[in-house]
C-alpha cells in the first residue's frame, strides 16, 4: 500500500516524539479544563453553558474539519479541481443562518439536545426517538467511520502500521478522553487542535507552492497531471480506448459553477441540494448545535457562528489546493488510472486520490515537521470523534435512555452516556470495509447525507418558521421520507462502484446513475416539505399556548408556555432532573471505587439549595435573547461582511 518512492511508510523517531508530547500536552489540558463542569450532566452535556465565543467558533470548526475533510477535500481537488470548495463557501452562509434564526428558537425554549425541542415543539415521543436514532446513525455511518478509515488511512501510510491496528489505536485515546472529560475538555481541546491544525497546514502549504512555483503554474500544470499510463494506452490503441476520459482533469477544474449535467458538481445542485444538506447538518445537528447552546449569552452565540465562517475560507488554501499540487508533484500516483496499479499503489481499485495529502506530508515536509503534521491530522480526527462521541452520548442519554428509565439518577446517567461511546466504537468498526469501497471519501460522506437528511431538514425549517405545522404531519413526513431516501441509498449501494477503464459500461439504472445526489436531496426535501404541510392543514393545529419560544416569531414572549410533553395524566421525564446518586459514606469507598467514580464524573459537590425565585431567575438567564448594543451591532457588521467576501469567491471563480 505505498506509492512507488519508498519514502510513504517510514517516519523518523522524532517524528514520533513530536506526536506523542502532542497527546500527552493536549490531552492533560484538556482534563485539567473540564475539572469545574465535570460532576454533572449540565456540565458534561453543555459546558455549563460558559463558553466564549473564540472557544465556540474553534469548536465549530474543529468539530467540522475533521480528518475525513484532509483525506476527503484534498482527494476531491486532486480529482476534480476546486469545485468542491463550493461546500465550504457555502457553509459560511449556512452559519449565519444557524447564528441568526435558529439558535434564538433553541435558546428562548431552553433545551439540551435537538430532538428535545422537537419533543416540545410537537409533543409526543414516536418523532423525538425516531430522530435520536437517526442521528446516531448518521453519526456512525457518515461521521465516525469516515473519519476513523481517513486518520488511519494516514497512519498506514506514514508508519506502515496495519489499518485496523491504527483504528484501534485512534478510537481508544478518542473514547477515553471523551469519557473522562464531556464538552468542556472536548471544547478546549478543540481550541488548541484548531490553532495546530492550522498553523501546520498553513506551513504545508507554503511549501506546496513553493516547490511548485506559486499559484499561476498550480493553474496550468494541474490541466495537464495525467498520468503515464492514461498516455500510453491513448497512444497504442487511440480508436478503441476504454480509458478514453480516465486520468484527465475535468475542463472545469477552476470553476465553481459547473453544467447542470455535471457528474460531480451540477451548480444546481451546489446552490439548492447542498444548502439543505448544510442546514440540516449546521441548523439542526446535534454535534453543532450542541456547541453554540454552550455559550454563556445569545452574543457569543452568533460570535461564534462568524467566527466559525471566517475559518471557513481556511480548506481552499490549506487543503483542497495542496490536494490538487500533489497530483501536480504525483501525477502516476495520486491520478492513476489503471484499477490493477491504483490497487498495488494504495490498496484501492477505484483510484488513489485520498492519499493525496498524506502523500504530500510524508514527501515534502523535513523530519520533525512530518510529525507536526501527523499529529495535526491526528488532532482533527480526535477533534472530531470526540464531538461526535460526547454529543451522540448526550442523545442516547437525554433522548433514548430516560424513556425507558424515567426516575434514573444522575450517577447512572453519567455512567450510561459513557458505556454508550463504546457501543458505537464497536459499529464504527464494523463500517469501515464499505467506506474503503469508495474513491472519493468526501462523496461518499455527501452521498449518504443527501439521501438521510433532507426529511429532517423540511420539518426543522417547518418547525421553525411554521406554527401551524403539527407531530402528525411531521411524523409522516419523516416516515415517507426515510423510506424513500432509505430505498435511493439501498437501490445504489447494490451497485458496485464503476471503475474508469477495465470494468465495463456502467449498468446502473438512469435514475441512479443521471440524478446526482444533490438533486435527489432537493427532490426528497421537496417532497417532504409538501406532505407536512398538507398532512398539518388537514388535521388539528397545535395550540399557541404550546407554542411559546418555540418558533422564531414568538422567541421573544413572555408568555408562559404549556408543555405537550407534560400533560395531567402522565408527567415525561423532562419535567424531572436527574435525582442524586446516594450518598456514600467516604471512609467505606474503597479506593478503586473512588477512582472508577472519578473516571465517570460521580462526584460529590457541595449542595446547592435554591429557592423557587432563585430558580427562575437562573432560569430566565439562560434562555435571555438579551444582548449588549454594542455586541448586537459588531455581530451584525461582521456577518454582513463575511458573506460579502464569500460571494466575492464565488464570482471571482464561477
Amino acid at each position: 500500500m505505498s506509492p512507488a518512492g519508498g519514502t510513504v511508510g517510514n517516519i523518523d523517531g522524532i517524528d514520533i516524539g513530536v506526536i506523542v508530547a502532542y497527546f500527552v500536552i493536549v490531552i492533560g489540558f484538556g482534563i485539567w479544563a473540564s475539572l469545574k463542569n465535570r460532576g454533572s450532566v449540565g456540565g458534561y452535556f453543555l459546558a455549563g453553558r460558559s463558553m466564549h465565543f473564540i472557544l465556540i467558533g474553534a469548536s465549530l470548526f474543529s468539530s467540522n474539519i475533521g480528518s475525513g475533510h484532509f483525506i476527503g477535500l484534498a482527494g476531491s481537488g486532486a480529482s476534480s479541481g476546486i469545485g468542491i470548495a463550493a461546500f465550504e463557501l457555502n457553509a459560511i452562509f449556512v452559519l449565519m443562518i444557524l447564528g441568526w434564526f435558529f439558535v434564538p428558537v433553541y435558546v428562548a425554549s431552553g433545551v439540551f439536545t435537538m430532538p428535545e425541542y422537537i419533543l416540545k415543539r410537537f409533543g409526543g415521543q414516536r418523532i423525538r426517538i425516531y430522530l435520536s436514532v437517526l442521528a446516531l446513525l448518521l453519526s456512525i455511518f457518515t461521521k465516525i467511520a469516515a473519519d476513523l478509515y481517513a486518520g488511519a488511512l494516514f497512519i498506514t501510510l506514514a508508519i506502515g502500521w496495519n489499518i485496523y491496528l491504527a483504528i484501534v489505536v485512534l478510537l481508544a485515546i478518542a473514547a477515553i478522553f471523551t469519557i473522562t472529560g464531556g464538552l468542556t475538555a472536548v471544547m478546549w481541546t478543540d481550541f488548541i487542535q484548531t490553532i495546530i491544525m492550522i498553523i501546520g497546514a498553513v506551513y504545508l502549504m507554503i511549501v506546496s507552492f513553493i516547490k511548485v512555483g506559486g499559484f499561476e503554474p498550480v493553474s496550468r500544470r494541474y490541466m495537464d497531471a495525467i498520468p503515464n499510463t492514461t498516455i500510453f494506452y491513448r497512444m497504442a490503441v487511440p480508436n478503441n480506448y476504454s480509458y478514453k476520459d480516465c486520468g484527465f482533469p475535468p475542463d472545469t477544474s477552476f470553476h465553481f459553477f459547473r453544467p447542470p449535467d455535471d457528474p460531480g458538481l451540477p451548480w444546481p445542485g451546489i446552490i439548492f441540494g447542498l444548502t439543505i444538506s448544510s442546514v440540516w447538518y449546521w441548523c439542526s445537528d446535534q454535534v453543532i448545535v450542541q456547541r453554540a447552546l454552550s455559550a454563556k449569552d445569545f452574543s457569543h452565540a452568533k460570535a461564534g457562528c462568524v467566527l466559525a465562517g471566517y475559518l471557513k475560507f481556511l480548506p481552499l488554501w490549506i487543503i483542497i489546493l495542496p490536494g490538487m499540487i500533489s497530483r501536480i508533484l504525483f501525477t502516476d500516483e495520486i491520478a492513476c488510472a489503471d484499477p490493477n496499479l491504483c490497487e498495488e499503489i494504495c490498496g484501492s481499485r477505484a483510484g488513489c486520490t485520498n492519499i493525496a495529502y498524506p502523500t504530500l506530508v510524508i514527501r515534502l515536509m523535513p523530519v520533525g515537521a512530518r510529525g507536526l503534521m501527523l499529529a495535526v491530522m491526528l488532532s482533527a480526527l480526535m477533534s472530531s470523534l470526540t464531538s461526535v462521541f460526547n454529543s451522540s452520548s448526550t442523545i442516547f442519554t437525554m433522548d433514548i435512555w430516560r424513556q425507558f428509565r424515567k426516575n434514573s439518577n444522575e450517577m447512572e446517567l453519567m455512567v450510561v452516556g459513557r458505556v454508550f461511546v463504546l457501543i458505537m466504537v464497536g459499529l464504527s468498526i464494523a463500517w469501515i470495509p464499505i467506506v474503503q469501497n469508495f474513491s472519493e471519501l468526501f462523496n461518499y460522506i455527501q452521498s449518504v447525507t443527501s439521501y438521510l437528511s433532507p426529511p429532517i431538514c423540511a420539518v426543522y425549517v417547518l418547525a421553525i418558521f411554521w406554527k401551524r405545522a403539527n407531530e402528525f404531519g411531521a411524523f409522516w413526513g419523516l416516515m415517507i421520507g426515510l423510506v424513500i431516501g432509505i430505498i435511493r441509498f439501498a437501490w445504489e449501494s447494490a451497485y458496485t462502484q464503476v471503475i474508469c477503464g477495465l470494468e465495463g459500461e456502467d449498468k446502473r439504472p438512469s435514475i441512479i446513475k443521471d440524478v446526482h445526489y444533490l438533486y435527489f436531496g432537493m427532490l426528497l426535501f421537496g417532497i417532504v416539505f409538501i406532505i407536512v404541510i398538507v398532512l398539518s392543514l388537514l388535521t388539528k393545529p397545535i395550540p399557541d399556548k404550546h407554542l411559546h419560544r418555540l418558533t422564531f416569531w414568538d422567541r421573544f414572549s413572555e408568555a408562559e408556555r404549556v408543555d405537550l410533553d407534560r400533560s395531567d395524566d402522565t408527567k415525561s421525564h423532562e419535567a424531572k432532573e436527574p435525582t442524586s446518586p446516594p450518598e456514600d459514606e467516604d471512609e467505606d469507598v474503597p479506593c478503586w471505587r473512588k477512582g472508577v467514580n472519578w473516571i465517570c464524573g460521580i462526584e460529590k459537590h457541595p449542595e446547592m439549595i435554591l429557592t423557587a425565585e432563585e430558580k427562575k431567575a437562573q432560569e430566565r438567564k439562560q434562555t435571555s435573547l438579551e444582548e449588549v448594543p454594542i455586541y448586537r451591532k459588531l455581530c451584525n457588521i461582521n456577518a454582513i461582511m463575511l458573506m460579502s467576501f464569500a460571494l466575492f469567491l464565488w464570482g471571482f471563480f464561477a
